[in-house]
């Protein structure tokens, strides 16, 4: 499964990720978030960082000009719209994103089956909440195209690789406080995933 260590907020955990085997970093530009990074800040990380590693931005609530500006500004790769978003705003947007599924039912699963999808357990908040989504959900369909994320740690990921999701998105699960990284639980994660 790839791996994506999200809430990304210094330079020394983003690099620390990557040598552990992360295959994608996520960047908060969400303001009411713990983890929320400045445009100033992100740029300076992702400018340092190696290639093929996928950077990803989290937006919520945000139009599509904010999104393409700040995905260019500071050098994401592609945009995380953990918000229902519009078609008006997914055709007005000029950068690779993925859509976000807050699941609150197993139907929610299957939103946006012929695509790529981050699929999360639904909460009041967005993201970062380690809330876990119900797994028996995935009994039975095609994971292939889902990235789970929602209260995922090193004890807990290995158990996901019967289902075949294409991914997994950990952020609370391997953090020593908001935004920092714990190196240990960032290594195991990624080594019990792979």
């Amino acid at each position: 499964m790839k791996c994506k260590i999200c809430g990304i907020t210094s330079y020394e955990d983003a690099m620390m990720a990557i040598e552990a085997g992360a295959d994608a970093l996520g960047f908060v530009f969400y303001k009411k978030s713990p983890r929320y990074i400045t445009k100033t800040q992100a740029k300076k990380i992702i400018f340092q960082l190696p290639p093929f590693v996928e950077k990803v931005a989290l937006f919520v609530n945000e139009d599509a000009n904010t999104i393409n500006t700040t995905c260019n500004e500071v050098g994401a790769t592609l945009a995380q719209l953990h918000f229902e978003a519009s078609n008006e705003l997914i055709q007005s947007l000029t950068v690779p994103f993925i859509k976000v599924i807050r699941a609150q039912n197993a139907d929610d699963i299957s939103l946006c089956s012929n695509e790529y999808r981050l699929v999360d357990a639904y909460c009041e908040a967005y993201g970062g909440a380690g809330k876990r989504i119900n797994i028996e959900w995935f009994k039975g369909i095609d994971c292939s195209k889902i990235i789970l994320a929602g209260g995922l740690d090193a004890s807990n990921v290995a158990s996901l690789k019967e289902y075949g999701f294409y991914g997994v998105d950990v952020s609370s699960g391997v953090e020593l406080s908001y935004g920092v990284k714990d190196a240990k639980k960032v290594k195991d994660f990624v080594k019990n995933a792979k």
